[in-house]
């Protein structure tokens, strides 16, 4: 099984891709984009692959998670957070998670679930969530 990832986008496929050539990386920000080629019989079917695309949180709410996260850490100003960056690799533990997770619910006025809390490991992961419930309230 062949598995690619870039950035905030991840193709997993039983079949095996074509690399001649035609692979090409370019880097915008935090977005990468990949395009690659399928041998001619070996296009993948929708139906039989999981391909997942998720959109990347903006700038500004992955610097206002970094904020909270700096502060609920009490991390020097010189400690680099980026939207790759960890809370266990911050000095985390699971209490100061719910914390971070407390504090962006007040800030953004949402309402996370335990089990989508859970699953917060990243600044990015926790902006990218931030942005989803703040859209599916501002459809609400």
């Amino acid at each position: 099984m062949a598995t690619f990832s870039a950035s905030t986008v991840t193709f997993t496929s039983s079949l095996k891709p074509s690399f001649r050539n035609n692979v090409i990386s370019e880097s915008t920000s935090n977005l990468k984009m990949v395009t690659m080629g399928w041998r001619k019989n070996s296009f993948p079917s929708l139906k039989t692959n999981r391909f997942r695309v998720c959109c990347s949180a903006k700038p500004e709410t992955v610097q206002k998670v970094c904020e909270i996260v700096r502060k609920q850490l009490a991390l020097p100003a010189e400690t680099e957070l980026t939207s790759e960056s960890k809370f266990s690799a911050l000095g985390a533990d699971s209490l100061d998670t719910v914390e971070i997770v407390m504090s962006l619910e007040e800030e953004f006025g949402i309402s996370v679930e335990e089990e989508s809390s859970q699953n917060i490991t990243t600044v990015q992961e926790a902006a990218d969530l931030i942005e989803k419930l703040v859209e599916k309230k501002g459809a609400a």
